[in-house]
């Protein structure tokens, strides 16, 4: 089930990451990386504020450079493959979806069709042979360890519009 298309407001939030290049299908690849994310967080004292993001900074699909990102309490200076930074604040198109995760190319794509024919334009410019975003996120509401029910799966497909 998807949501209709919305615009809202997203306020700045602080952040920390594991920072990777990835490829297309790589979903045996997120528990380890999320391991190593929730233990660097914890080991630091950080204070989750919010659910887990899936950042696309660049997408040459089917590699896409990532940040695998959990809101925090604070900015904290990187260390290796682990950054962090801040969310930027702004408008952004967004669409939620509920199903399994093997479905969110096309949520993606529904949400860029929709802002393409609303006249919509990203905060995005090209690089390389694919596209850098300012802001575009999967949202991870729940995971299968909370909700094994697939189709219980919560994701919001977030992505910053120009200023």
């Amino acid at each position: 089930m998807l949501t209709l298309p919305t615009i809202i407001a997203r306020p700045a939030v602080p952040y920390v990451a594991v920072k990777r290049t990835v490829t297309l299908p790589f979903d045996d690849e997120v528990p380890s990386i999320l391991g190593d994310l929730f233990d660097f967080i914890s080991a630091r004292g950080l204070r989750e504020t919010g659910p887990v993001h899936f950042k696309h900074n660049v997408v040459v699909v089917p590699e896409l450079e990532m940040e695998f990102a959990v809101p925090v309490d604070r900015v904290i200076e990187g260390h290796g493959s682990f950054v962090s930074g801040i969310l930027p604040a702004g408008r952004h198109a967004e669409i939620t979806y509920f199903g399994p995760y093997d479905d969110l190319l096309s949520v993606n794509g529904v949400l860029i069709g929709w802002a393409s024919h609303a006249g919509l334009v990203f905060d995005a410019r090209p690089q390389g042979a694919g596209e850098w975003f300012a802001g575009r996120y999967e949202i991870y509401h729940n995971s299968p360890a909370e909700e094994p029910d697939p189709q219980k799966l919560k994701t919001t497909v977030s992505i910053k519009l120009k200023d």
